[in-house]
């Protein structure tokens, strides 16, 4: 059975680029074979997403094979016009994942936002409606669609693939507004495929981390630049 916080649904999508970001300030792309924890991050904010809560991703199935193209692309540069590039996506992407939210604690000013039965509500109603905003697999480029699932179900190319590991991998960025720190981190970790499923560890559990910058959160506050959940169009008659 699935808790009052947790979502599960499927995305798929023609071609994917999961590059790692500290290398992708222009030059070569080239995709890694699985989502990051990030790039689930930003699909499941694109479906549903308010400063008053924080989605972590529990578990990604990966239901086609890997498989990639490459892609002559003419990308702008930093000093104006274009250049030449190759891209390397995957392609025929199709995955099943299932995320859950917590209350942002370091958010104490929202708190009066925290109802949980109409967050879930929501999140569920914009699932069904294929996400809030767009949704991309790892770059603007990638369109992508989600609808919901039941995580587990169906057949899977890699059900049978046993272990493959794939080294030292970016699992995502801890930003302030979720940690209390003025600081940005990028958080790296070892994911091992197993039988074409990864569960992945929660961001404080990762112990690799490299500091970006600093940083500092934006202020948000009720009835100024936020909504409560309970006033927004369409919540009317969502249960608590």
């Amino acid at each position: 059975m699935v808790s009052k916080n947790t979502i599960e649904f499927r995305v798929w999508g023609k071609y994917a680029l999961f590059t790692d970001p500290l290398t992708r300030v222009g030059g070569e792309k080239c995709s890694y074979h699985i989502p990051t924890y990030e790039a689930l991050k930003g699909i499941v904010k694109s479906i549903y997403w308010k400063p008053t809560l924080v989605w972590l991703i529990d578990e990604l199935r990966v239901l086609r094979r890997v498989r990639t193209q490459a892609k002559g692309v003419k990308p702008l540069e930093y000093g104006g016009g274009n250049t030449l590039a190759l891209y390397t996506y995957l392609t025929d992407i199709e995955y099943q994942v299932r995320a859950h939210f917590e209350w942002n604690e370091h958010r104490p000013e929202l708190a009066g936002d925290r109802v949980d039965g109409k967050h879930y509500a929501m999140a569920q109603r914009m699932l069904e409606r294929g996400g809030r905003q767009d949704v991309f697999l790892g770059t603007r480029d990638c369109q992508a669609y989600v609808e919901p699932c039941e995580f587990g179900s169906g057949a899977g190319d890699l059900d049978d693939d046993g272990e493959l590991g794939f080294g030292l991998m970016f699992h995502g960025f801890d930003y302030p507004d979720e940690t209390g720190c003025p600081n940005l981190y990028a958080r790296f970790w070892r994911p091992v495929l197993r039988d074409g499923r990864l569960a992945f560890p929660r961001p404080e559990a990762c112990t690799d981390r490299k500091f970006i910058r600093a940083m500092t959160s934006k202020a948000f506050g009720l009835g100024g630049n936020l909504k409560a959940v309970a006033d927004e169009s369409g919540s009317a008659g969502v249960p608590a």
